[in-house]
């Protein structure tokens, strides 16, 4: 596959989670490879002067995306849980996917964080999560370590300037060349450029 399409997620988002779950499959029907690329909305987020999603800080949005949430996940037969705390602190699972380098195991590894958090309502922060995710995957549970590395840490940090550099403001995000696409109801739409480009 020459084509490709750039998936920019942080696991705190929603419909990043929609996303995650249908992406690959999607991809490959259309010949697209993936680019799975975390980030942190956290900086993003502040620089906009936030201190929190806008889900929280805008009662009505967020009850409509919850409400969202509910309906697009009973539409594609997803299990959905309103994880609590919200949003979650992915910080350790984005360093983990960075560290991972088997592609497919990476993927894999990303969608049981996302069930874990969003089907099963559990805390994704937890060491024993994220332990949890890494066995079920293939990967035995040291590879925990390697979040707590200074260039796993250092890559995620560049990964998130980059995130800020190229414009991105939210997640799901989605580029193909240089055209930027923003969340899960444009996946489709990127895809078929991706196949087309």
């Amino acid at each position: 596959m020459t084509n490709k399409i750039e998936f920019w997620f942080e696991f705190a988002s929603t419909y990043s989670y929609l996303s995650a779950m249908r992406i690959e499959e999607l991809a490959a029907q259309h010949g697209v490879a993936v680019e799975w690329r975390p980030f942190l909305l956290g900086p993003i987020f502040a620089a906009q002067g936030l201190d929190n999603t806008p889900f929280n800080i805008y009662p009505d949005k967020g009850r409509y995306m919850w409400r969202d949430m509910e309906r697009l996940t009973a539409q594609r037969g997803l299990a959905f849980t309103r994880p609590d705390p919200f949003p979650q602190n992915g910080l350790k699972a984005a360093r983990l996917v960075l560290a991972i380098k088997d592609q497919s195991q990476k993927a894999a590894f990303i969608r049981a964080v996302y069930t874990a958090e969003f089907a099963e309502g559990r805390n994704i922060s937890d060491d024993k999560v994220l332990i949890a995710c890494l066995t079920q995957v293939g990967l035995a549970a040291e590879t925990l370590n390697q979040c707590q590395e200074p260039a796993i840490k250092a890559a995620l940090m560049e990964q998130t300037k980059t995130a800020q550099a190229k414009g991105i403001f939210g997640a799901p995000s989605f580029f193909v060349g240089d055209e930027l696409f923003w969340g899960d109801d444009r996946l489709d739409d990127a895809i078929q450029l991706a196949a087309e480009v």
